[in-house]
């Protein structure tokens, strides 16, 4: 059948070629990259890592000016008892606050996104009556969650240069965002909800004089009426008037303050109608909130952008800023003056000259005519006319939180990771095949593949980030292996027989190798077929990567057996005999030539490379690389020289040899219980999410000043960019946040001056190596010119950063907090509740109990040695204060009152009620009617606050109850009805996060055995987390692993159809696993590589430029190894291959002709299979050195790989040798059985 196919396509090259073209152009089409090609395009989904946060949905239900309490008890706990029985639900997490219920019920996984809103729907819409208190209706939550939350932005007036200059009242920029902007946003594709945060919504405020109540005999009541009637609008249908019909609409809304203090309370009893203006105090003041944005110490206004579930992240941000620049030029403008430099003399004589009205600075709308005017001179005039003092003040939309820049700079990383490994991959082949052609055709395959595993992941939904990616990265060594193998195989063929033509050379070339590679390429997708049943986050971590390791691996192997035959029959055709002639005859100049391309290759993989960083200029970069490459191909190199005398050394000797592979293995084992634990490493996201806590009875007032003097204190540092902090809440069901909760997002500057994608810039230097700026003090870009850093010398990493920000951000009376990152902490929340990586969750019958206990946990996890003693901090459950009316019922009884009565007089009088909402144009806007400030700003206001009874007579509350201060708890977690509460802790200096967490089990356990943690009955503790994670993964790569190495062993047993060679071919996967191991080990090791190289690195080590670090124990690096087995047999298969086929040639007669076929066959694969080791080897050092962003889960992917494929070399004399050995004792068994039957005879 493969013979023919290769006939049918050696004879269709025309097919091929379009096919290939096709595919060329279908690739570049759905690239994640976004290349500019000027076609049209359907890029693959794209955003920076997978989202691994629970299957949830959002049930949001407000009670405005409810205790947590009264929520809780009266709105979560009924409505969580109902939801736990809709089908697949498999948590539910409540949290009650002041206003609002939040309720988070989690699906199973398999249960559909759209498919499960619709069962809580259908729940929420047949609650029997009476389930909830009158006038509560629960509602669905955006359909996203909190990870969907791509763009922050602020609203900001600036001049028509971008610079920031203000002129706006916050409740102006409230306005602009809630009805303008908002509104615009969602316009987009693929957002769900845009959400407001900060500033003063506008609020009509009607404050009552009690004492005008008493003299005019008027109710609160009866204001709340009148306030509520004078608001309307009415239709009378139509009217015919002279043939014409008209519509009949009665105007009554209101429009202004008047409006409102006309309206008629009563009428006394000599007709004289008593207003509203009688009895209180119209005017317009900001409405309560439970929220607050800060922008390096000044308040400000922002909104939350937030992406539909199952959307490109990075298509709707990019709609997002598409209508972004749509609404621009329409936002509001107005005319600012500088008064420091003008006085209002010369503003008046400006004003007169040029015809407009008396300018006015502070409006009470943004819209306001007179300011239309200024406004619109200002821009009917060129900049040039206007006076020094006048400017005009644009509100523009400034993003602090894009995570399109996270998501651009991880696809730079990766992109420059695959170019990098391109180059390496076209320079071994360069110098190990010396042929061009045939390095060109090989070098053509990577490309190829990964534009096919594009069009793969397109058709199959996989979304593009940095692990799916990743995927591609750590299969560069078996996409060139396949085409090394086939390559290698059919030059050897002709330099052999040189009696076949082209063609037949070609068809018998790959005929040979085909099964072999077939075979290879089946491990390591088999390899890889376990991580498809992953679950949980494990699962949406990495069976992106699954998915594109198997289609980058299945498009290998159809270029190997495909395209790879076609380009070698074109590039060594008979047409081009004349050429081969000359180049035949003038060998010095095509080696000189070929020489200085190899050199062009390396020079340009340095510059891109630059593996010793920017400042050590381009020379030692080009040698350091140069090195690399002498060292790792010098060495194989050597190796294939010597290997005909080490195969026969090894021969001799193989109990001798097999010591050492032996050894390797054991070492590995002997690795592996040091290792530290933990679910993934963190990727660095270029921003920190600083979330400290205020006190539980802070105001939001007090809570604000803290926020702005952190925020000011952190915006001074130099390598922070940008600063914005909130606390409380935004304005969606996706953040229930309290007012003590601190959450500021912290852009840090990249350590050197980076392009939009995140790469390195150069900037113009004089003669003395300083930086040149232009008239504007800016840098200039000049390609052979030097970086720029930005960070200060003693900062060397983001660690140094955030330890700056800690010291920065020390405030008395706020708690510290864990090292954080924005997605990072989303994951988090969404996964556990929790607001950190490591946690104890403890729940307890009553939230006294639960206090007390959380409490004892935390003052017992500050003395366990793996926990660091300041990261430990405890929910403070019960700590708000509250004022408690207790009502005396037989009073209310003697003056004829009901109980609603007097409760409703108290929280109209004191709290305020919403009685209508004014109707302008597009905007609404809340009426309030409460009791003046003054009357209910203390205990005793509050209890002279009057209680209008049935006769009219006007009580007191103080007759009729009794004000008392209580505790209570500022918030209420549950998890499945069971009172919750967190105690969060980082580790200790030293400790990965699992032997942190154990060592806290270990003294938990310890401190509750000798009495030193002493915890009420009904209460439970467990820990949380990414411990969990780390638990769940460990439990499925414990089935995971084993399953993959068998579907290994019966793939190589179905090959050769014997155990033996089978298990001798398996044995490279051990030996490759003890290699990973030990490479982890060295990482380390401060020892290990802890050397400079005089002259070319000055001063830098390997272990600085390689990142050698401690590497812990992950999923990663178990996915790495998981990528190691398949890899690690595809030597072994190609050399048992042709073992095998030597051997089928006829029977050996002594030990000496079966060692010689060992030799031959190994002579005949050991060049490709060195080839592929040193590709691979070579391919991932640029990944072990990135930098950039998704580095992070990169490495630790690729150390195993490294170390296991340095140690899997062993395999070319591991497979020989047991071989060798095998046919020896069969040979020494038949011997012997020959002359037993002679002796018998």
């Amino acid at each position: 059948m493969m013979h023919s196919l290769l006939h049918w396509l050696l004879n269709n090259k025309l097919v091929v070629a379009l096919l290939t073209v096709g595919v060329i152009v279908a690739g570049v089409a759905v690239a994640p990259f976004r290349w500019d090609t000027g076609l049209p395009s359907s890029p693959v989904a794209v955003d920076a890592i997978p989202n691994l946060g629970e299957n949830q949905q959002i049930v949001f239900t407000e009670w405005p000016g409810r205790s947590p309490q009264d929520v809780d008890d009266q709105v979560s706990y009924p409505l969580s008892v109902a939801l736990m029985g809709v089908p697949g639900v498999k948590d539910v997490r409540t949290l009650s606050m002041f206003g609002f219920s939040s309720i988070s019920v989690i699906f199973n996984e398999d249960i559909e996104f759209y498919w499960s809103r619709a069962r809580l729907l259908e729940k929420l819409s047949s609650l029997p009556p009476g389930t909830l208190p009158a006038g509560v209706q629960p509602a669905l939550g955006p359909d996203a969650t909190g990870l969907g939350q791509v763009y922050l932005y602020t609203l900001e007036g600036r001049d028509p240069d971008g610079e920031p200059l203000g002129g706006w009242d916050l409740d102006e920029l409230r306005s602009i965002q809630d009805w303008y902007v908002r509104y615009g946003l969602l316009a987009a594709e693929g957002i769900s909800e845009v959400a407001s945060i900060g500033g003063y919504v506008r609020e009509y405020q009607i404050d009552v004089d009690p004492d005008a109540l008493r003299y005019y005999n008027v109710s609160l009541e009866q204001v709340m009426q009148a306030v509520a009637e004078s608001n309307l609008d009415i239709g009378a249908r139509t009217t015919e008037i002279n043939r014409v019909e008209y519509i009949v609409r009665g105007v009554g809304f209101i429009r202004s303050l008047a409006d409102i203090e006309a309206a008629v309370v009563r009428v006394a009893t000599n007709g004289t109608p008593i207003r509203v203006a009688d009895v209180a105090t119209v005017g317009l003041g900001p409405a309560e909130r439970r929220g607050a944005l800060d922008v390096a110490g000044a308040e400000a206004v922002g909104g939350v952008v937030t992406v539909r579930e199952g959307f490109n992240p990075l298509a709707a941000i990019e709609n997002a800023k598409a209508q972004i620049d749509v609404l621009a030029p329409s936002l509001p403008a107005r005319a600012v003056i500088d008064w420091q430099q003008v006085s209002q003399t010369t503003v008046a004589d400006f004003a007169r000259t040029q015809g407009l009205p008396d300018y006015r600075a502070a409006t009470l709308n943004f819209d306001d005519a007179e300011q239309r005017q200024w406004t619109q001179w200002l821009q009917n005039h060129p900049r040039e006319r206007w006076p020094q003092w006048l400017n005009l003040s644009q509100v523009t939309v400034v993003p602090f939180y894009d995570r399109s820049t996270l998501i651009t700079e991880t696809l730079g990383t990766l992109s420059d990771a695959l170019m990098q490994q391109l180059l390496v991959t076209a320079v071994v082949v360069l110098l190990m095949l010396l042929h061009l052609r045939s390095a060109l055709t090989v070098a053509a395959m990577l490309p190829l593949a990964v534009l096919m595993t594009f069009i793969g992941m397109r058709l199959f939904g996989v979304e593009a980030n940095i692990v799916a990616l990743a995927g591609i990265a750590i299969a560069i060594g078996t996409i060139v292996d396949m085409g090394i193998i086939v390559t290698d195989n059919i030059l050897r063929l002709r330099k052999q027989r040189p009696e076949l033509s082209t063609h037949d050379a070609i068809v018998q070339g790959s005929q040979e190798v085909g099964p072999a590679v077939m075979t290879a390429i089946a491990t390591t997708v088999i390899s890889f077929l376990p991580v498809f049943t992953m679950t949980g986050a494990e699962g949406k971590l990495f069976t992106p990567l699954a998915y594109t390791k198997t289609l980058v691996l299945i498009a290998a192997i159809i270029l190997a057996l495909v395209v790879v035959p076609i380009l070698l029959r074109i590039l060594l055709s008979d047409r081009l005999s004349r050429f081969d002639a000359w180049l035949a005859r003038h060998q010095g100049a095509y080696r000189l030539a070929y020489g200085g391309l190899v050199a062009v290759v390396i020079v340009g993989l340095a510059g891109l490379w630059e593996p010793l960083g920017p400042s050590a200029g381009s020379l030692r970069n080009v040698v350091f690389v140069a090195l690399l490459f002498a060292v790792v191909v010098g060495g194989f190199s050597l190796l294939l020289k010597f290997y005909e005398t080490l195969l026969r050394w090894c021969l001799r000797f193989k109990a001798l040899f097999l010591v050492l592979p032996t050894l390797v293995i054991i070492a590995g084992l002997a690795i592996v219980p040091g290792l530290g634990r933990e679910f993934m490493p963190a990727l660095d996201e270029g921003s920190f999410l600083l979330m400290p806590t205020t006190m539980p009875h802070a105001s939001i007032g007090e809570a604000l000043d803290v926020l702005s003097q952190q925020d000011r204190a952190i915006a001074a540092i130099p390598e922070v960019e940008t600063v914005v902090g909130k606390i409380g809440r935004a304005e969606t069901a996706l953040d229930p946040a309290p007012v003590s909760m601190i959450e500021t997002v912290i852009n840090y500057k990249s350590e050197f001056k980076t392009d939009a994608n995140g790469r390195r810039l150069n900037f113009r230097v004089d003669g003395n190596g300083e930086f040149v700026r232009d008239g504007r003090g800016q840098l200039i870009e000049d390609r052979r010119g030097r970086p720029y850093r930005q960070w200060r010398d003693h900062i060397q990493s983001p660690r140094d950063i955030w330890d700056e920000i800690v010291r920065a951000a020390q405030v008395p009376g706020v708690t510290s907090a864990p090292r954080l990152q924005p997605i990072e902490t989303r994951q988090l929340m969404l996964q556990t509740g929790m607001r950190a990586a490591m946690g104890v969750k403890v729940q307890a019958p009553d939230l006294a109990t639960l206090e007390t206990a959380a409490l004892a946990i935390e003052a017992a996890l500050r003395e366990s040695d793996g926990v660091n003693r300041a990261s430990v901090s405890a929910e403070r459950v019960v700590g708000s204060p509250y004022l408690e009316v207790h009502l005396q019922r037989d009073e209310i009884a003697r003056y004829g009152l009901s109980i609603e009565a007097v409760q409703s007089t108290v929280a109209a009088a004191i709290g305020g009620v919403e009685v209508t909402r004014t109707v302008e144009g597009r905007e609404r806007y809340p009426v309030r009617v409460r009791y003046q400030r003054e009357r209910r700003d203390d205990i005793e206001s509050m209890l002279n606050v009057l209680v209008s009874t049935p006769t009219g007579a006007q009580i007191p509350l103080a007759d009729l109850a009794t004000i008392e201060f209580q505790r209570g708890p500022q918030m209420i977690r549950s998890e499945n009805t069971f009172l919750t509460a967190y105690v969060t802790f980082g580790a200790a200096n030293g400790f990965a996060e699992v032997e942190a967490v154990e060592a806290a089990q270990a003294h938990l356990s310890q401190a509750r055995q000798n009495g030193s943690l002493q915890l009420a009955s009904g209460v439970s503790y467990s820990f949380a987390g990414s411990y969990q994670q780390q638990q769940s993964a460990m439990a499925t790569l414990n089935v995971v692993i084993p399953l993959s190495l068998t579907l290994i062993f019966i793939l190589l047993y179905l090959q050769f159809k014997q155990v033996s060679t089978a298990m001798m071919v398996f044995s490279g996967i051990a030996v490759a696993w003890g290699g990973g191991f030990i490479m982890l080990y060295l990482y380390g090791q401060s020892w290990f590589a802890n050397f400079s190289l005089p002259l070319i690195t000055q001063g830098v080590t390997l272990r600085e430029i390689f990142q050698f670090d401690v590497t812990h124990l992950s999923v990663a690096v178990w996915v790495g190894f998981l990528a190691l087995f398949g890899i690690a047999v595809d030597d072994g298969v190609v050399m048992a291959t042709y073992l095998k086929q030597r051997f089928a040639e006829g029977a050996s007669q002594t030990i000496e002709e079966i060692r010689e076929r060992t030799v031959e066959a190994g002579l005949q694969r050991v060049r490709p299979c060195l080839m592929t080791s040193a590709t691979t080897i070579l391919a991932l050092f640029p990944v072990l050195t990135a930098t950039g962003r998704g580095a992070d889960l990169m490495i630790p992917m690729a150390i195993p790989t490294v170390g296991g494929l340095t140690f899997v070399v062993l395999s070319m004399f591991v497979v020989p040798v047991l071989y060798c050995w095998r046919e020896e004792l069969s040979l020494r068994w038949q011997m012997r059985r020959s002359a037993q039957i002679e002796s018998s005879s």
